[in-house]
């Protein structure tokens, strides 16, 4: 039976956090109540599609989907258990936020399956939290926690957040300090990101100055150096984990394209689901979501939108941009097997350019950015789409991709 992931989107939340451009915001209780109903019936309809395979994690992402009630949760992953093949130690991954859940709550995930938590936190100060737009402070945080452990899990994550406005290289230490100190199992740690169309982008003349690009990068090398010191190995670009605490969920997309690659299926608002190399999308309009599965008849219109198939230099494209994220780089021998051609043959000019650079360097039948291409990543890695690749080499291997300039 083949492997599969399956990612569920809540787009739900108490407040749209002033950074935040991803599909979600605010609704009342009967909104969100709708909204599971409906989803468990996209889930009953699509299970004939995955009839042949098994689901190895389950991740409920946001929004904030900690904001249902336990018994909504709990009914959606009852739902999954019913109408697919769930692996038994499966990895059930929830996102929380601080101020959403209380103890009954947490203990009613936990008896439905969720075995994994990932924590937003962002900062431990509190002042930058504010300026978020953060619902919580670090004291709710540290209640969150606290309950969470009493609930019995034993799989925690924290995410955090550096170069925000007005942050500095102390405040940023002191977060990474007080967070360790809990000892959760892994930590996501990410630069912020000022998107357009979010209220930090379209007021930041408003904020404190934000960090700039040497001091984000000081406060990266930081971060590598106190939770390696901590006893977290990094295993992606912003994530770092406890011994045998990566997180399976992610990997999956990660490893797309090589020889540890599971399909991933979407359900709910916009989500995004890879099924035998076809990639698509659900609507991101509630109302046609919510048409689409109004009863639990096997009718109404289909919400997929942007299928794509993938061609042989999507492929290509995925297995590193995707693998090169990954501290354990890229198999030239999984490049092999998978595309019956060398990666020298196909990407020997950039993996030379960047090997000359110091970016990147091939240990026996890995090839893997070094510490310094992971400094500047997005600019590596970008070499290794098709738009950048020299001309003529990888269209030679595309299923008439275009030698695009």
């Amino acid at each position: 039976m083949r492997s599969i992931g399956v990612y569920i989107h809540i787009p739900f939340c108490v407040r749209k956090c002033a950074y935040c451009d991803f599909l979600s915001g605010p609704a009342p209780k009967e909104r969100r109540q709708a909204y599971a109903a409906a989803l468990r019936r996209e889930i009953a309809r699509e299970a004939a599609r995955y009839a042949g395979y098994e689901v190895h994690t389950i991740f409920l992402g946001g929004g904030t989907p900690s904001i249902l009630e336990a018994g909504e949760a709990a009914g959606i992953l009852e739902c999954l258990d019913r109408y697919y093949h769930i692996q038994k130690k499966a990895e059930i991954t929830m996102e929380m936020n601080p101020g959403t859940v209380d103890g009954d709550k947490l203990t009613g995930l936990k008896s439905s399956g969720v075995n994994r938590l990932s924590m937003g936190l962002q900062s431990a100060d509190n002042a930058e939290l504010k300026l978020l737009g953060r619902i919580h402070t670090y004291e709710d945080f540290l209640q969150t926690y606290r309950l969470a452990r009493e609930a019995g899990f034993a799989n925690i994550n924290v995410d955090l957040m550096s170069a925000l406005p007005g942050q500095d290289m102390d405040s940023w230490v002191g977060t990474l300090e007080k967070v360790t100190a809990l000892q959760p199992e892994h930590i996501s740690a990410y630069s912020l990101i000022i998107e357009e169309g979010t209220h930090l982008h379209d007021r930041l003349d408003e904020y404190p100055p934000v960090p700039d690009e040497d001091e984000d990068r000081r406060m990266y090398q930081a971060t590598r150096q106190i939770l390696a010191e901590k006893g977290y190995q990094r295993y992606e670009i912003s994530n770092y984990a406890k011994a045998g605490y990566a997180c399976r969920h992610n990997c999956i997309y990660w490893q797309r394209g090589t020889g540890h690659t599971v399909d991933y299926a979407g359900f709910g608002l916009g989500a995004s689901s890879m099924v035998d190399n076809v990639r698509w999308k659900n609507t991101d309009d509630m109302e046609r979501y919510f048409s689409a599965f109004v009863d639990d008849a096997d009718i109404g219109q289909d919400v997929k939108e942007d299928v794509q198939k993938l061609s042989r230099v999507d492929h290509m494209e995925e297995f590193m941009f995707l693998g090169l994220r990954m501290t354990d780089g890229v198999s030239r021998l999984e490049f092999t097997d998978t595309f019956g051609v060398g990666i020298d043959d196909v990407y020997g000019e950039i993996l030379r350019k960047w090997e000359k650079a110091g970016m990147l360097i091939r240990s026996g039948d890995r090839i893997r950015l070094t510490d310094a291409g992971i400094d500047v990543s997005n600019v590596v890695l970008a070499d290794f789409l098709c738009t950048r690749a020299p001309r003529g080499r990888l269209s030679a291997y595309a299923d008439g991709c275009p030698a695009r300039e």
